[in-house]
């Protein structure tokens, strides 16, 4: 004898088919003794609904779509893991989709996600607001994370601008006058917020940078090359702020290989704390990446209903700093 079925428990309860897709689904308009009925029959058949079906019939995946530049890198794995807690605690599973920052592969992989999910967590730094209109389909309940003109959609925002002012002054107070940027690449909007708060904050100080910013990508190599640009070109600087821990750590090695001391003749900072910067002393800007994460799936799901966030549509995600080692803290 199979699994009983939906009209298995009809039949026991002498009701329709409809009926019961009504009371498993928790709808109002099932009389409390039909309600009772159906469940009684259920309960001896040993029916349990199918969950597929069952979403089906909600128009509900219990899904939530995640687009993200990278998948790799600590800060990605810190993005992911809060996602991941906060979406398993609202009773969701993930579908992730890589874009590795292509504005063609963010609008496919968006596209595609119409009707597998029930909403959308974004973080696309390169996307204007016609791309971005273009590509997330209306209809589809979206949060998107830094990524700019987010327009009336429901955003987070790192406070760049906050936390590479605070970076630079705390060089500049630990006696540092020659220090040098480098920047996640002009692409990005986290990276030009911070470029931005770090050309304001030396100027404010009547200070000149020592060079241009060295243009990076967040990766561990653009702060190794950065490094030796700076050697190789005997251009002299006593601190490194770079856009990313990563890069922050690629600096490190760059200096570490032309024997350079730190922090006695350079201090090096980063930006976003990963687990890793805590372990090597690095001083960077702190923020709660996994917290962003599960801050954007409390918003999410208040946009599908499951309670209200609030009607602030940007949200800005706040920073510290965590002064260690690196920059002779």
């Amino acid at each position: 004898m199979g699994e009983p079925t939906i009209r298995d428990v009809a039949a026991r309860a002498q009701v329709s088919v409809a009926s019961v897709s009504r009371a498993m689904n928790g709808a109002n308009n099932v009389h409390p003794d039909t309600r009772t009925r159906i469940a009684e029959a259920a309960k001896a058949l040993g029916y349990v609904p199918h969950a597929g079906a069952r979403s089906l019939s909600l128009a509900r995946s219990h899904a939530i779509g995640v687009v993200l530049p990278d998948l790799h890198g600590e800060f990605f794995s810190e993005l992911v893991r809060g996602i991941d807690r906060a979406a398993s605690e609202a009773g969701y599973h993930l579908l992730l989709s890589n874009i590795h920052a292509d504005a063609g592969l963010a609008a496919q992989a968006m596209r595609s996600m119409r009707g597998r999910v029930d909403g959308l967590i974004v973080m696309a730094p390169q996307f204007g607001r016609e791309l971005l209109d273009a590509s997330l389909p209306a209809s589809l309940p979206s949060v998107l994370v830094a990524t700019p003109d987010a327009g009336e959609r429901p955003s987070l925002r790192i406070d760049n601008a906050q936390g590479a002012a605070a970076m630079v002054r705390h060089l500049i107070e630990r006696g540092r006058r020659r220090i040098v940027h480098i920047t996640g690449g002009q692409a990005n909007l986290d990276a030009r917020e911070r470029c931005e708060a770090y050309r304001v904050t030396l100027a404010e100080a009547g200070l000149k940078p020592p060079c241009d910013p060295l243009e990076g990508d967040f990766q561990e190599a653009a702060g190794l090359l950065a490094v030796r640009r700076l050697i190789a070109g005997n251009t002299a600087f006593d601190a490194i702020f770079a856009a990313n821990d990563m890069m922050a750590l690629g600096a490190l090695q760059g200096l570490r290989e032309a024997g350079v001391t730190v922090p006695a003749a350079v201090a090096v900072t980063g930006f976003d704390d990963i687990p890793l910067a805590r372990y090597l002393g690095l001083t960077t800007v702190s923020l709660d990446i996994a917290g962003m994460g599960a801050r954007a799936v409390e918003r999410l799901a208040g946009a599908l209903g499951h309670k209200m966030s609030g009607d602030v549509a940007e949200e800005r995600i706040g920073t510290t700093l965590a002064i260690r080692g690196t920059s002779g803290g």
